[in-house]
């Protein structure tokens, strides 16, 4: 095995090119280590977006070898033979080098109702949510997101229809279509009804098969689509 690893980096905005740079290979080294070796050692003015190092943030994801991944998690001994190819998540702008802007992907859980909407009763006691019951089951299997936005480069469909609400967008509105304290459901269902929202997905079930979290967008995007066909059929949500 070499000694060093030719790592190809994607340097510049979306008319870019890639460099290639010649990195010390090293036990347990991490794609990460090799963008922060290249940083710290070899072109200081490289731009990329990391944090806590250790699988927690999802802040380092990245497009490696061709598919989204945490870079802090990816063990450079255990991908493909042949250079390291680095650059940023797809389906995003790229602002600089590694630097994607995530913007777009949290407008789109805007979009898709993504925040919680409190009960306008201020008097009402708390709300008691079964831990067995169904709806706490299906919230829970989706509630791990941590909007790293892996799923959402992965998605064809996003690259096919730039206006497409996204996995991690419709797995949001699903967790809170399934919890009994919010009250923003009639807004939520319509607006991931529409021509960009839940059936527009061709359940190819990239998010599921790249999360790094091992949840299944797609399962929560199925159950969008039965929500809104009951809504639609009865008049409302």
């Amino acid at each position: 095995m070499a000694d060093t690893i030719d790592a190809r980096i994607w340097r510049g905005g979306a008319d870019g090119r890639f460099e290639t740079f010649s990195v010390p290979r090293r036990a347990s080294q991490t794609v990460l280590d090799v963008v922060t070796y290249i940083q710290r050692k070899l072109d200081p003015t490289l731009s990329y977006r990391f944090a806590c190092r250790v699988g927690m943030c999802g802040s380092c994801a990245m497009t490696v070898n061709g598919k989204p991944r945490w870079t802090c998690r990816t063990h450079v001994a255990r991908l493909e033979d042949g250079p390291l190819t680095v650059e940023p998540l797809r389906n995003l702008p790229r602002i600089k080098d590694l630097a994607a802007d995530m913007a777009p992907f949290f407008d789109k859980w805007a979009k898709a109702g993504g925040r919680f909407v409190p009960s306008t009763d201020a008097e009402a006691d708390f709300a008691i949510v079964e831990p067995a019951s169904a709806e706490r089951r299906a919230a829970d299997a989706g509630i791990e997101c941590i909007g790293c936005a892996v799923c959402y480069s992965a998605c064809d469909l996003v690259s096919w229809n730039p206006d497409y609400l996204g996995p991690a967008a419709l797995n949001r509105a699903w967790t809170l279509v399934n919890d009994v304290r919010d009250a923003g459901n009639a807004d939520r269902l319509d607006a991931v009804a529409g021509d960009a929202g839940c059936h527009a997905c061709h359940s190819q079930q990239s998010c599921r098969e790249h999360c790094p979290k091992s949840l299944n967008p797609t399962a929560s995007i199925a159950g969008l689509k039965r929500a809104t066909l009951r809504a639609a059929w009865k008049g409302g949500p």
